[in-house]
């Protein structure tokens, strides 16, 4: 049987700039900012001479199209997930805006043509690695969402991907500086989701959405792992200094910023609430942005 929303669309005109902006809207521009901004720092940082400005641009087209795809597509699997979510049933899927067909469509050729671009403009392994990114997220984090919590472990690798995808862009090859990257958005990533998963659990409980703070929602897990995780990122985020790839200001940066996320972790595991769970969110968000801009501006 048909769905009566779909009925409706089909029968209705729509005004093609709201369908144009509800398409935009599936790539979730702002998870998509945070992907190119990492993806850049990976190449400078990893960059040993002059920076090679048209490659620089053919990489960031082809991961703006690979990575809003998958993003895309993310939200034509999880519709049905979303629609039971205050946060998130006024997206145009849930909320009947767009078609299931049209956004699959749309979202597979963006995703394709991004990878493709990448493998004939910036090369093979740049492209695999966005297509594993692809793959991880859509293949392995999205399913697992309903089942374990450990999901979010999972999801922090296609997360962390971005700017080793930089680094190989720059230098062609993977090397120990591309692990510390990655460990650093590794790592950022946990304290970041953890403290949403707090802050939403209620919306996930609904959704069937089996994040550490619907499993463990009367425990303290969640709060030690914002901890431990913190605590872990504190000590990688020095690496790029003590490897050789950054400075001292960046080594500086990177311990002030992390005892600062650390503090709001610690603060929120000694005394849980919604308030110390949105710092902890809001301590994550200041912190990536100017890690990573320091990190991009200060090379030996």
């Amino acid at each position: 049987m048909s769905n009566p929303v779909e009925l409706t669309l089909a029968v209705l005109p729509r005004d093609r700039y709201q369908v144009a902006s509800d398409l935009a809207a599936l790539t979730k521009p702002r998870v998509l900012v945070l992907v190119l901004a990492t993806t850049l720092v990976g190449y400078f940082v990893a960059l040993t001479g002059r920076a090679d400005y048209l490659r620089l641009a053919h990489l960031l087209l082809g991961t703006l199209m690979a990575a809003g795809g998958t993003l895309a597509l993310n939200q034509y699997v999880e519709r049905d997930v979303d629609a039971r979510m205050e946060r998130t049933r006024r997206r145009p899927l849930p909320d009947g805006r767009l078609r299931p067909m049209e956004a699959l469509l749309f979202s597979s050729a963006l995703t394709l043509v991004g990878t493709v671009y990448l493998a004939a403009t910036v090369g093979f392994a740049v492209a695999i690695l966005t297509l594993g990114t692809t793959i991880l997220y859509i293949g392995a984090y999205t399913p697992l969402k309903l089942r374990t919590a450990s999901c979010t472990l999972v999801g922090a690798v296609p997360g962390a991907l971005p700017p080793v995808t930089g680094w190989v862009a720059a230098s062609g090859d993977l090397g120990l500086g591309a692990a510390v990257l990655f460990g650093i958005a590794f790592l950022w990533q946990l304290p970041h989701t953890l403290a949403i998963a707090r802050l939403y659990a209620g919306d996930y409980a609904r959704a069937g959405v089996r994040v550490l703070s619907v499993v463990d929602a009367h425990g303290t897990m969640l709060e030690r792992q914002i901890v431990s995780s913190t605590l872990g990122l504190v000590a990688v985020s020095v690496l790029p200094t003590v490897i050789g790839i950054s400075g001292v200001a960046y080594f500086i940066t990177a311990c002030v910023l992390g005892l600062g996320l650390l503090g709001a972790g610690l603060a929120h595991a000694k005394a849980p609430s919604m308030g110390s769970a949105r710092r902890v969110l809001m301590a994550s968000l200041l912190y990536l942005p100017l890690l990573l801009a320091v990190l991009a501006l200060d090379k030996p």
